[in-house]
């Protein structure tokens, strides 16, 4: 920590510095990079508002996010909360014309969490093959790739994206990307190989099969835990008028199996498939996007039927602009009502011993009204509504919460 806060002062001191020398009037909001003309969910990491100085390659950014939370399970509640979600930081610039640095540092509930997400060079030889290195994030899905705050209606991630799928899931690694254009259509593709998983996956305080325990594994960015590579690989296609679809996959064999030559277990692998849309009805302006994801994990059979073996899940969120006009100041502000709709089964499948199902899901359903001053800021207002069986079916834990947030790119 005491290296990241370092290199984060050299940083702003060497900025502060530019800024003294240089006059105001040329600091300036970086244009949209040449792939934002058809943008897609593989564009996310650069189609963000930076501020350049002057003339210097350096490019800086970021969003923030906080909220108020009051949420009740079966009338138990804790009472009002007021939380600091994270704050992030983008740094990048072009080295070459053809050749990109980019990089998010995420401070989570203050200070409790600090993550490299993103840090990686981009080698742009041709619009269909470029190269990548560096701290990766994984393109599985669309959310774990697009998943920046202000982007959103709702202060809560998507509950599959992270409590199923690890949300904002990163690597070292590196591969390969492009994108071809054909008139209304555009195709584009990612691949690459990264460290991977580890025996969190099974071996955490969850007692079931949980992806998102991996990212308690900081040593991935240093070494891989079985010397297994993990490939995630992604094509999407685009029409500028009908919207984009995404197929991605992402495995690879989860556990220590050797240990200084003697084999301690066979290869067990862990498959993630999901497919992601998103589209825009233009006569009404509707936004529309889900996702779902299915995983499959080669449990040990010495392990409980609580760890599935079959997991998934998704979600669907609805934006409708309602009221467009200048409002207190702000030409462009816009009101939206949304609703975002969730499902995830954490155990696919049914008891050996009866046939009977086995449960451990949830469903979701959460109305919201957001407000934006300006595209890049929103302040949002929604209620949950949750029902999550365990894993015997009984009935359900039922949790209603409130939220009022607000996030802002800077």
């Amino acid at each position: 920590m005491k290296k990241i806060y370092f290199f984060l002062l050299i940083i702003f001191g060497v900025m502060s510095q530019a800024v003294a020398q240089i006059d105001s009037t040329l600091f300036k909001r970086s244009p949209k990079p040449d792939s934002a003309k058809v943008s897609m969910n593989m564009d996310a990491v650069y189609n963000r508002p930076f501020l350049q100085v002057g003339r210097t390659p350096l490019g800086v950014g970021g969003y923030a996010e906080l909220n108020t939370n009051y949420a009740a399970t079966d009338g138990i509640s804790e009472g009002l909360s007021f939380q600091m979600r994270r704050m992030t930081l983008f740094f990048g610039g072009s080295l070459h014309r053809k050749i990109k640095f980019m990089s998010e540092l995420e401070f989570e509930d203050g200070t409790k969490e600090i993550n490299i997400e993103f840090a990686a060079i981009d080698f742009q030889f041709a619009n269909l093959f470029n190269l990548r290195g560096g701290v990766i994030m994984n393109p599985i899905g669309a959310f774990n790739q697009n998943h920046d705050g202000p982007r959103w209606e709702f202060s809560d991630r998507p509950i599959a994206a992270t409590q199923m799928l690890p949300a904002t899931f990163s690597n070292v690694g590196m591969g390969i990307y492009g994108k071809k254009y054909t008139r209304q259509w555009v195709f584009a593709y990612e691949a690459y190989l990264t460290n991977g998983f580890n025996d969190n996956i099974i071996a955490n305080e969850d007692s079931r099969t949980s992806l998102p325990a991996t990212k308690a594994n900081k040593d991935r960015f240093e070494e891989s835990s079985n010397g297994q590579p993990m490939f995630t690989g992604k094509v999407a296609i685009r029409n500028r008028k009908i919207g984009e679809l995404g197929i991605s996959y992402m495995g690879g064999v989860y556990n220590k199996f050797e240990n200084d030559g003697f084999v301690l277990d066979k290869k067990r692998l862990a498959n993630v498939f999901a497919v992601d849309f998103n589209t825009t009805i233009k006569p009404t302006k509707t936004f529309i996007t889900a996702e779902w994801a299915w995983i499959n994990v080669d449990v040990p059979e010495t392990y409980s039927v609580s760890f599935g073996k079959k997991q998934s899940g998704g979600f669907v969120d609805i934006v409708q602009p309602v009221f467009k006009k200048p409002l207190w100041g702000f030409p462009n502000s816009t009101f939206n009502i949304a609703c975002r709709v969730e499902r995830v089964d954490w155990n696919v499948g049914t008891f050996a011993e009866t046939n009977d199902k086995i449960f451990d899901e949830l469903f979701s359903i959460m109305p919201a009204i957001s407000w934006r001053p300006i595209p890049s800021t929103v302040m949002r207002f929604s209620y949950r509504i949750q029902r999550q069986w365990d894993l015997l079916g009984n009935p359900p834990a039922r949790t209603g919460a409130i939220q009022l947030g607000i996030s802002s790119y800077f």
